[in-house]
């Protein structure tokens, strides 16, 4: 109908007629009004949480600095940036939303869900994994009851379940698989397990292993040498777990040291060591989400760095557990699982323990190929090469100049800062690839396996690799999906519903870190969560309590550390964690055994630094006191709880 009335408007121009240059210019500002409007977009949400703040995404608002928004009869003015504009709306009840922008109206029905169904899909994976032993339907299980309960509050039960099989495949399994960092991570993984496959096969490994058994003759030294790696490799907790488990496995193998024991030696030290190490891949996420808390505190003036540094000393637990597995080590004893499984491994005979990971695929990519003698220069130059690159990657991806050129920071904050900046995936992907390069150019100049056999072991490594690759997408996936419910909303708001005094803060900080992480597998997605809510809530009740600056400073200290320490032991605990997961495959252990034999010992190390580390310290006692306190607490337990570990059969 428009078209017509254009072209008589058009008409009466060509005749000249004053009237159709007016009628003209009112049409076509008529159409533009028209077509921006018809521009307008609004982005619901998928679904609402019951009293949760959610947002009303606008877009193509054109060049307004402004706009006018009517939301069930309440008129809001809005600002526009970029087009853009969101509306945060909270819902208690059942209620259709009319949002009306100038002359379009949008409407959308809506059941908000209760906040605790929000616990319900975690929990199920984590019941299912450690009932039946089986990590991939219980992710799967965690996953599709999230969406069912997505889907079923807005379609009803049987249209939900199909909403949850549909968003499954088409939105959250594709949406973690285009995430750039979790890429990263399953290439980087693929790429170790080609270059480890690659340096087995043409002897390099069997080399390392000849040196390190000269070292490690019996249980006690294998496994401290184990733990020495894990300490040597601090930089970043995947490179340490893939590094330190496929090196050690070998060895440990021919030790008889079960690998539940070697997958508990490679997860406690990598998260701890690279939580509080200076010059790590986690310093700058560290800082980062310090930062955001101390920018919402008034008449707090502190360095994100500083407050940093001052929060070491009360790592207790990061800290006692890499005493602890010296403990351990130092007394060769265990106890619950971890006792059961060491006796039945040194009850074996060496190659009954290496056909463990023959049954389970991993033999064919990691013999040597038959009429090579073992030389361990062709794996230590690619394992440095990683090494070495990746540092050097970190550097460089992080260079700031200025930084560099700031003489008034010490040499190792420089470089701190300067690693905290950097884009560790990016780091991991040319150090990993280097080394494969480095392994297949060893296997070919020192003629020990042609192109052919180098390429087909790096294939076989690949494979070895699909296994934890689909761990790790469904624990992602189960993470969005938590997230979409606001599970550690929920349990966030359960722990500070408790009324208590400054004091008793950086304890219930610790528990709902643990919990928080426990729940959704990630310990960085539990730092992002609470330094920022529970940095200036701690300082605020210090304030209201009256302390002093110094008292109130220590307080905050000890929260800051906690929410670290909290994150590494429910990471540690929780069977949906990546690096977990990582542990379980560098170590060639059944990932549900790994989880039950570490989950008495993290427990242990947990509440020995509750007791006499964390409580303690937010109550004044000197920390020097509290370690010494603690540190004997693990030696005892160790000594009357454990028992000892049998000597290999036959010796």
């Amino acid at each position: 109908m428009a078209a017509p009335k254009f072209f008589s408007i058009s008409l009466a121009l060509m005749k000249g007629q004053k009237t159709g240059w007016m009628l003209l210019l009112g049409g076509l500002m008529l159409l533009m009004a028209v077509q921006s409007s018809a521009q307008i977009s609004l982005q619901w949400p998928s679904h609402v949480m019951q009293d949760q703040a959610f947002e009303l995404k606008i877009e193509d608002l054109g060049s307004a600095d402004s706009v006018e928004v009517l939301v069930n009869g309440y008129q809001q003015t809005l600002p526009v940036a970029l087009g853009k504009a969101s509306i945060t709306q909270t819902l208690s009840d059942p209620t259709t939303l009319r949002v009306q922008i100038g002359g379009q109206i949008f409407e959308r029905y809506y059941l908000p869900i209760p906040l605790a169904w929000s616990i319900w899909p975690p929990l199920l994976a984590i019941l299912i994994a450690l009932l039946f032993r089986e990590v991939y339907s219980a992710l799967l299980a965690g996953i599709l009851l999230g969406g069912w309960v997505i889907g079923g509050y807005q379609y009803g039960l049987v249209s939900g379940l199909w909403f949850a099989i549909r968003q499954f495949a088409d939105t959250y399994l594709i949406g973690a698989l285009s995430e750039p960092d979790h890429q990263a991570i399953i290439v980087f993984s693929m790429l170790i397990g080609a270059m480890v496959a690659v340096i087995s096969r043409n002897g390099g490994m069997q080399g390392v292993v000849n040196i390190l058994a000269r070292r490690a003759q019996n249980p006690q030294s294998g496994q401290f040498v184990t733990w020495l790696l894990g300490i040597a490799i601090f930089f970043d907790d995947y490179s340490n777990t893939l590094l330190v488990g496929n090196t050690m496995r070998p060895v440990t193998d021919k030790l008889r040291i079960s690998r539940e024991k070697l997958s508990y030696l490679v997860d406690s030290t990598a998260a701890p060591v690279a939580a509080i190490a200076f010059i790590t891949t986690w310093i700058g996420a560290e800082l980062g989400y310090i930062k955001d808390g101390i920018n919402s505190i008034e008449g707090l003036n502190e360095n994100a760095y500083t407050v940093f540094l001052g929060s070491l000393s009360y790592a207790f637990y990061p800290i006692l557990t890499l005493f602890f597995m010296l403990i351990l080590i130092k007394q060769e004893r265990d106890y619950g699982p971890m006792l059961a499984a060491e006796t039945k491994a040194r009850a074996k005979p060496p190659g009954e323990v290496q056909a463990q990971a023959h049954l389970s695929g991993e033999a064919g990519a990691f013999q040597m190929e038959p009429g090579l003698k073992p030389m361990a220069a062709l794996a230590l130059l690619p394992v440095l090469t990683v090494i070495g690159v990746v540092i050097w990657g970190l550097v460089h991806t992080g260079w700031d100049q200025s930084v560099w050129n700031d003489t008034s920071l010490p040499f190792y904050r420089r470089l701190s800062l300067i690693i905290g900046n950097a884009n560790s995936y990016t780091a991991l992907l040319w150090g990993s690839f280097a080394g494969l390069l480095v392994a297949v150019l060893g296997s070919l100049l020192s003629r020990r396996l042609s192109l052919e056999k180098s390429v087909e072991a790096a294939l076989t490594g690949f494979k070895t690799m699909i296994g934890a690759i689909l761990i790790l997408s469904l624990a992602w996936v189960l993470a969005t999906v938590t997230k979409e419910l606001q599970t550690a909303t929920y349990i966030t708001n359960a722990l500070l519903s408790l009324d208590v005094g400054p004091g008793w803060i950086p304890v219930i900080t610790f528990l709902l870190a643990s919990v928080v992480a426990f729940s959704t597998g990630s310990s960085w997605g539990t730092m992002a969560i609470l330094y920022p809510l529970m940095l200036p809530a701690s300082w605020k009740l210090c304030m209201e309590a009256g302390m002093d600056h110094e008292a109130a400073l220590a307080i905050f200290h000890n929260v800051v550390s906690c929410v670290l320490a909290g994150s590494v032991l429910g990471d540690h605990c929780s069977p949906i964690s990546d690096t977990t997961i990582l542990s379980s495959l560098a170590s060639g252990c059944h990932h549900i055994d790994h989880v039950r034999t570490q989950l008495p010992y993290a427990l242990t190390v947990g509440v020995v630094a509750i007791v006499f580390g964390t409580i303690p310290a937010a109550f004044g006692m000197p920390v020097y006191l509290s370690y010494l306190l603690a540190l004997t607490a693990l030696w005892l337990i160790v000594r009357y709880v454990g028992k000892r570990v049998p000597l290999p059969s036959g010796e």
